[in-house]
């Protein structure tokens, strides 16, 4: 497994994206765990499924936060984190356009804003692993 060791500044810039990431995640996942009720009848999803995407959510950017932090950063986790953030984007506009969620008109519109803003995420990685090597 390829590592990049932190001697100079060139992983500013991915620990930056990474640790933004980390952020927007987490703060959803916490939103969806601590108002399940509120979110789910504004989005549309029930509490069940919302629940457990909070969880993920805020297992998921709590991970992606250690790895920005680490003193040398592993380009295949990196390549992991950009590949689930492309299937998560993909993965929200297929369940808007299959209706598969239950989204709200709302929640359709938020899914598709998340599905953007992860995406953008995912590219800023891309050009952060770039400028690491």
């Amino acid at each position: 497994m390829t590592t990049l060791t932190v001697t100079t500044d060139h992983t500013r810039f991915l620990r930056i994206a990474l640790t933004l990431d980390a952020a927007v995640t987490g703060v959803n996942g916490l939103v969806y765990l601590a108002a399940t009720a509120p979110v789910s009848d504004l989005l549309g999803p029930g509490a069940g499924p919302l629940r457990g995407i909070g969880a993920f959510l805020l297992l998921y950017g709590a991970a992606v936060g250690v790895l920005a932090r680490r003193k040398a950063i592993s380009a295949g986790a990196v390549k992991a984190v950009i590949t689930l953030n492309f299937a998560w984007a993909l993965g929200s506009v297929i369940a808007v356009v299959t209706g598969s969620a239950g989204f709200t008109t709302l929640g359709a519109v938020w899914a598709v804003l998340q599905a953007i803003v992860v995406g953008i995420f995912a590219e800023l990685q891309i050009m952060g692993l770039r400028k690491a090597r």
